[in-house]
């Protein structure tokens, strides 16, 4: 069904994979693809243009490029890449901790509706947009949750490691109407957030009018 709506064919390796940024766990999935694993041809990459110099500058990821496993695309800033007839993506800069690269979020854009995609960003107060503004212009948000509350990493300076906390976003997102807070979908959870095992925590969230992303959720955007 999700192959029907996006106008794409069910394949064990992707047509293309989109990089937010060069954060451990953003980029290395890559590795698969690799001589040593699949061997795959080709697989487009899309990726800004710092993301771009650091996969052709550093192994081992250089040598997926010269043996051909991917094809970087290069991408721009609020320039849309057009996928199908029924599908294009447009990536915005945000705020983050950017060593080696820029940080992206995406907006994908179906036939009728559209979503926001940030998975990382160090705080909402350091985006240059309104994040309530951009919630209420899409009809779904996946939006940074990695941490549930400063208190997550005994032994950590968490400002270290910024991302804004369930906890927050819930009390920013607040004054919102049932039909806008519905919108919302917290992802990206790390291994201490009680979003992942904690049903007690969960349902508070959901009560809320918030959801949790889940793995193989499909979205229809027609």
């Amino acid at each position: 069904m999700a192959q029907d709506i996006s106008g794409f064919n069910l394949k064990t390796i992707p047509d293309g994979i989109f990089l937010s940024h060069a954060h451990i766990g953003h980029y290395t999935g890559l590795m698969q693809l690799g001589h040593e694993v699949m061997g795959a041809k080709g697989v487009k990459v899309f990726a800004m243009p710092r993301m771009s110099k650091f996969l052709n500058s550093n192994g081992p990821w250089d040598q997926l490029i010269d043996f051909g496993n991917i094809n970087i695309e290069q991408i721009q800033e609020e320039k849309p890449i057009i996928l199908s007839q029924n599908c294009k993506v447009q990536a915005f800069t945000v705020p983050h901790r950017d060593e080696y690269s820029e940080t992206v979020g995406f907006k994908i854009f179906g036939p009728t509706k559209t979503v926001l995609f940030i998975p990382d960003i160090d705080k909402w107060s350091k985006w240059e947009k309104d994040i309530i503004e951009e919630i209420k212009s899409v009809d779904f948000a996946f939006i940074d949750g990695t941490f549930f509350n400063q208190k997550e990493l005994p032994g950590r300076d968490m400002s270290l490691v910024p991302h804004p906390f369930i906890q927050k976003s819930i009390q920013q997102f607040s004054a919102l109407p049932i039909s806008e807070r519905s919108k919302i979908h917290f992802i990206h959870f790390n291994h201490s957030n009680p979003m992942i095992w904690d049903s007690n925590s969960r349902n508070k969230v959901l009560k809320k009018g918030f959801k949790l992303a889940e793995q193989k959720q499909v979205l229809a955007l027609d």
